[in-house]
């Protein structure tokens, strides 16, 4: 009877053991596949801003940033079924990119781990979370601030005055300047459900 009890507990620790592993197994995958979507928003943008900017100046990048990025982000989500936005440290768009409580925590996380000397492309934010009855695999990649990016987000003092009658036009309560080279000036974010 003892080795029966034993042989039972045993099974069943071994069962705990290898659903801990597969849970594990399926927590990589998810972020695999989140930091490659976060990626492909990344590169797309990055490549759409080049582009626009070489063929209409640096004002384009205000356009794309406001029309061309969300539309973006949302087809990635509708690919995917997945929340996939960009959130912001300091935020142009009240209307969109205000982090929620999670995100000012990843938010918050890149820049203690980029002052400490990490290198920003080997850093993201992940975690299970549960919202009502609803568990969710959260992901984020932070997004640093380029050269390319100073023409709208650098010092207000170095900002064309194209660009700024621009941002007083459409982002009256703007707050997303004054960033250097190297800075966190937001996130990628990622939400997926799970069953």
């Amino acid at each position: 009877m003892i080795n029966q009890v034993a042989s039972g507990t045993a099974a069943l620790l071994l069962m705990q053991i290898m659903t801990v592993a597969m849970a594990q197994d399926d927590l990589s995958v998810r972020q695999n596949a989140a930091a490659s979507v976060a990626a492909a928003l990344i590169q797309e943008l990055g490549s759409t801003l080049k582009t626009n900017m070489a063929e209409d100046g640096p004002e384009a990048a205000i356009t794309v940033c406001r029309d061309i990025a969300p539309t973006i982000a949302n087809d990635l989500s509708l690919e995917y079924g997945w929340k996939v936005t960009r959130v912001g440290t300091r935020v142009r768009n009240t209307m969109m990119g205000i982090p929620d409580a999670w995100e000012q925590h990843g938010l918050a996380y890149f820049s203690a781990e980029i002052d400490a000397g990490a290198a920003f492309e080997d850093l993201d934010y992940t975690a299970v979370i549960t919202e009502g009855n609803q568990r969710y695999f959260r992901f984020m990649k932070p997004i640093v601030t380029q050269p390319l990016c100073l023409g709208c987000h650098g010092p207000s003092e170095a900002l064309s005055p194209a660009i700024q009658t621009i941002l007083d036009q459409h982002y009256p309560h703007d707050q997303a300047i004054n960033y250097a080279v190297g800075e966190i000036r937001g996130a990628v974010s990622i939400k997926q459900p799970l069953e």
